[in-house]
């Protein structure tokens, strides 16, 4: 991390705020789903009605994307980052306290799901153009290593989880989520210390959303951050499938394994390139994801092993990782006063992209009779697509992207 912020050693701390900051994202995104089975047992939930709650999170968090950027430059990026980490921690003491004090149960866990992911979501608007508007040198290795860190807050979760419930049991899972809160609530007092610049000027109200939408480029870097989101869920979110059927083993050891794989090796490519990526070209490196993404998606599709399928998520999972940090810095390069309201809508076309990636999977496995391959098979579509957009991008912007 110090090659980062080397020449600017005031933005250390900030630089650090913004990486706890993205696992406060993974947390919150993250630590539900591992309790869908306890909210099942204790509160008599169908399993069917709590898997909702994913579903409701990403879409409050889209809705916080749309949002975001007509009131982030009014508050400030401080009071908004502030704001952000207040509701996310919230959220997750809401999670623990709600649904026993309410009448309706689920009602409770709906407030909390709320609450906590509207803290996710202008996380998700914030902490990038942060890390951006530090003047630091190399920010694309330093967006890279920033995305890293939700990956590895993704893992943490997991583990320290699954290690506090052997400890102590299941039925302290109230416990455990206040203790997730804490990390939130200690690093909103960071960032009421710690320099927070903008990435305008003052005075500068950036590109306005008609002129952004008659930027063909714009259009291009969205399609990029759609293809990115695509191409990271359309894999993760069957990734526990995999690995039950290629290990043989339970469907909770599955859900353990297999995003886990998917997230260690997709934080490792974020790391690399965060550690070695001024030496490299970003949208080489890009393109060169996109084609192991491309073959992820052909050794998952039409492997007749499923060991070998398994290894395609961990593959998938290390060359989906740049593409979406990429596809940040690529866009603060060639639309440099796109301010706030680019990142939210990429953002949001991140979003859309997740959301459409495992959806159009499982449809035309639906349609294929149940199977998961042929939905896989259809999907590269998005890492292809991904590949075309750099090409096209690095043809109409050469002079304007990052080296």
């Amino acid at each position: 991390m110090e090659h980062i912020v080397k020449k600017s050693p005031g933005y250390q701390s900030t630089i650090k705020a913004c990486f706890i900051g993205y696992i406060v994202q993974a947390i919150v995104n993250n630590f539900a789903p591992l309790l869908f089975l306890i909210f099942q047992s204790t509160y008599n939930i169908p399993l069917s009605k709590i898997t909702l709650l994913i579903t409701f999170n990403f879409f409050v968090q889209l809705c916080v994307d749309m949002l975001s950027a007509g009131f982030i430059d009014k508050i400030g990026y401080r009071t908004a980052i502030i704001l952000a980490h207040v509701l996310s921690s919230l959220g997750l003491v809401s999670l623990a306290v709600l649904p026993g004090m309410l009448p309706n149960a689920f009602a409770g866990l709906l407030i909390a799901v709320m609450i906590y992911a509207v803290g996710g979501g202008l996380l998700e608007v914030l902490v990038s153009p942060i890390v951006e508007a530090c003047p630091t040198d190399n920010k694309e290795t330093a967006m890279s290593l920033l995305h890293s860190f939700y990956c590895w807050g993704h893992v943490g979760v997991v583990l320290l989880t699954t290690l506090f419930f052997t400890v102590f049991g299941v039925g302290k899972w109230r416990v455990l989520a206040i203790l997730w809160a804490v990390i939130p609530a200690l690093n909103c007092l960071v960032f009421a210390k710690v320099p927070v610049y903008s990435l305008l000027e003052e005075g500068d109200a950036g590109l306005p959303v008609k002129k952004l939408f008659g930027n063909k480029t714009f259009w291009l870097l969205l399609l990029l951050m759609i293809c990115a989101g695509a191409s990271e869920q359309a894999v993760s979110q069957w990734a526990s499938t995999f690995a039950e059927s290629g290990l043989n083993v339970s469907k909770t050891v599955g859900d353990l394994a297999g995003p886990m794989f998917f997230a260690i090796l997709m934080g490792v490519s974020r790391t690399f390139y965060g550690k070695y990526g001024e030496k490299i070209d970003l949208n080489m490196f890009m393109r060169l994801s996109a084609v192991l993404c491309v073959c992820s998606y052909l050794l998952i599709s039409l492997s007749r092993m499923p060991v070998f399928s398994l290894l395609g998520c961990g593959i998938c999972g290390l060359s989906v990782g740049i593409l979406w940090p990429g596809s940040f810095s690529i866009a603060a390069n060639v639309i440099p006063r796109g301010g706030t309201m680019l990142f939210a809508l990429l953002a949001l076309g991140g979003d859309i992209g997740c959301s459409a990636g495992p959806t159009f999977a499982g449809m035309v496995s639906s349609a294929a009779g149940g199977n998961l391959h042929m939905g896989i098979l259809a999907a590269v579509i998005f890492p292809v697509m991904m590949f075309a957009g750099c090409c096209l991008l690095r043809r109409n912007s050469k002079g304007d992207l990052p080296s």
